[in-house]
């Protein structure tokens, strides 16, 4: 599936797996393709302009970190990243149900 494809849900996917535990953007692309059974197997371009909006509106927050001498950044949950990731899940619960009761 191409992250247009997604259609505005890519941020709150990030935020719910970065929720989890924090992680660099490989990583969570990789978590992304295995939690969706290969469904979501994005290209790694994508998932850096979110990281980036993501941590701008501060729901994400960032570090750098040293593995096997490469040096990374790994992302954090803010708490303003876990209301705003609660909301997005209360949201999507409603949609989908509504989605659900009309296509059967």
């Amino acid at each position: 599936m191409k992250a247009d494809t997604l259609n505005g849900q890519l941020d709150p996917l990030v935020l719910a797996t970065v929720a989890e535990d924090p992680a660099h953007g490989y990583s969570i692309l990789q978590r992304l393709k295995l939690r969706s059974g290969g469904a979501f197997d994005l290209a790694e371009g994508t998932i850096y302009p979110a990281l980036h909006r993501l941590e701008r509106d501060g729901l994400l927050t960032s570090t750098w970190s040293t593995d096997s001498g490469r040096r990374r950044r790994v992302y954090s949950v803010t708490r303003a990243g876990a209301a705003s990731l609660e909301v997005r899940r209360r949201e999507w619960k409603q949609f989908s149900r509504a989605i659900e009761a009309v296509m059967g």
